[in-house]
């Protein structure tokens, strides 16, 4: 099924990413995509999207292109319905959005209803496009917030928001009855919200603090002191790894072992992915110059959090060796 999906303005380039995780993403401008997905209730998952719509159709971001839109589909809900439009900025100048609200609702046969729809209709105009959809459900972004790092048992500065570690989960393209693991597993973010997919989750760290702080966040996780160069795992054991860098700050590994560090870690974790699948690294510098020949790097987003710190998310997938 082709489905429209009305992305978060976050971030430029991982809402769209992140879209892979539930199917093959066939356009998109900003904040906005139309993907092929085998399962919509999939969709649920995504944490960088805010609308999920059956997608109509696409035109001119002009009144008449729309209404020769709107002409062919012939749509004809039995129910009352509601029409919204938005305009993402930077899109082309058009008529304003009550106008073109009120010219959608005309050529639509049935019953509008501001106070009480059944259906919804959307337009998103963004750039020089117009997305017709019918609203399938919201994205929870709720839920995110009620899972405020700030409201765990245990506490870490610079701890990642759920609704980004959720995104980096699904970078991975994680499924359900699967395993992931976190090597720094910090305070266990990234394994809170892979659990919360109904997957099987393990990591560690090399501060026991951190060790015995995730087990209160996380319950009955299995989780261990580890050296991240050297993983207490089988080969080609896990498929999945999700994973924050350390900055250096920490008493366990100092900033200068990090050039030592990130070579090993990655050769681990290359170790332990099952060959096809796919690792997704949040680090603080570009570690791409560490990154060994069985992991070919797929993606590459940045993120500047302040002045002093930008997040680089980094997506690897474990190569097939010949043989």
């Amino acid at each position: 099924m082709q489905l429209l999906f009305e992305l978060s303005g976050e971030h430029p380039t991982l809402p769209v990413a992140e879209l892979e995780c539930v199917g093959t993403v066939r356009e998109h401008r900003p904040q906005v995509a139309v993907a092929d997905c085998p399962d919509p209730s999939a969709a649920r998952r995504l944490a960088l999207t805010h609308a999920v719509m059956e997608y109509l159709g696409s035109c001119a971001p002009a009144p008449d292109a729309i209404a020769s839109l709107l002409r062919d589909l012939a749509l004809a809900p039995e129910t009352p319905f509601s029409v919204r439009v938005k305009k993402v900025e930077g899109s082309a100048p058009t008529v304003s959005q009550p106008v073109l609200e009120r010219l959608m609702g005309s050529l639509i046969a049935g019953t509008v209803s501001l106070a009480a729809p059944v259906a919804e209709y959307r337009a998103i105009i963004s750039a020089d496009r117009c997305y017709f959809g019918r609203l399938l459900f919201r994205i929870d972004r709720a839920s995110y917030t009620s899972r405020d790092p700030l409201r765990r048992p245990f506490f870490h500065p610079g701890v990642m928001l759920p609704r980004f570690a959720r995104a980096v989960v699904n970078l991975t393209l994680l499924q359900p009855e699967e395993i992931l693991f976190d090597p720094f597993c910090g305070t266990g973010g990234f394994l809170l919200e892979a659990g919360l997919l109904g997957a099987w989750v393990a990591g560690g760290d090399a501060d026991p603090a951190m060790v015995a702080g995730s087990r209160l966040n996380l319950g009955n996780a299995d989780l261990v002191r580890l050296d991240a160069g050297a993983l207490p795992l089988c080969s080609h054991s896990v498929d999945a790894v999700a994973t924050d860098l350390p900055y250096g700050q920490s008493s366990w590994i100092r900033g200068r072992d990090l050039d030592r560090l990130t070579p090993r870690a990655l050769r681990e974790i290359a170790r332990v992915l099952r060959a096809g699948r796919r690792a997704a690294i949040v680090a603080h510098r570009d570690i791409r110059p560490f990154v060994p020949e069985l992991l070919t790097i797929l993606q590459h987003h940045e993120q500047r959090v302040h002045r002093s710190l930008t997040r680089r998310f980094l997506v690897l997938e474990r190569r097939r060796e010949n043989g």
